[in-house]
This record gives C-alpha cells, structure tokens and sequence, in this order.
C-alpha cells in the first residue's frame, strides 16, 4: 500500500507539533508539509499534492471553512478534515456547508482516528 500524504495548518505551533507525532506514528501516514494560514496552506497544498489534509477552522487571513471550499471544489478526490478546539456542534453548519469530510476536536486526534477517517473516507 502506498503512503498517504498529509498536510497540517493551524496556527497554534502546540498543535502542528502534536498533529507531526501522530501522522509520524501512524503506518503508512507521512506528514508532507505544514502551514500555520489559509493563503500559504492553499499554496502548499498545490505544490505538495496531499492526499489528507487537517487543518484548524480558524485561520489567520482566510479561514478555515473557506479553505474547505476551495480544497474540495478544486480536487474532490482530496480528503480534508477539519479540526477545532470549539465543540464540533457549535461548528458543524459552517463545516457542512464547507465540503469538509469530517470536524474533529483536536484532543480527539490519534493514531487510531487518523487511520479511520482515512479508511472511512476514502477517495481516492
């Protein structure tokens, strides 16, 4: 099975650290790249070509929900996921509405959940 590429954008670094220890100790996952805003992660994510990508609601410069958007109109294939530190039900609207696959919190975020949501949400 081939490596499931991933990218990472929050702004909080705390988090881009915990989000590297999970995808580096998941199999088959590799972290490909990191973004801490909206406009520099849709750079990157163009130039990385990731299969999975995990990032904050809440962005600096453009958010979150509108990165969702651009990511899944221009590739569909892509899955991204959302993730907030926010209770999911005050969010879940905006995520729907963003194309999104899932919103996690980001505590929730483990080894065993990465691989899920990969596998539950499989596109490609």
């Amino acid at each position: 099975m081939r490596e499931i590429r991933v990218v990472t954008v929050d702004d909080q670094p705390v988090f881009r650290v915990a989000a590297r220890a999970i995808i580096e100790h998941t199999p088959q996952f590799a972290l490909v790249g990191e973004a801490e805003e909206g406009e520099a992660a849709l750079d990157l994510i163009r130039r990385a070509d990731p299969d999975l990508v995990l990032h904050d609601v809440r962005l600096p410069g453009l958010d979150g929900i509108e990165v969702s958007r651009r990511l899944t109109e221009e590739d569909p294939g892509r899955l991204v996921v959302l993730v907030s530190s926010a209770d999911p039900r005050e969010l879940s609207p905006l995520a729907r509405s963003s194309g999104a696959a899932a919103l996690l919190r980001k505590h929730w975020l483990t080894p065993r959940l990465l691989r899920g949501l990969w596998v539950a949400h499989r596109r490609r």
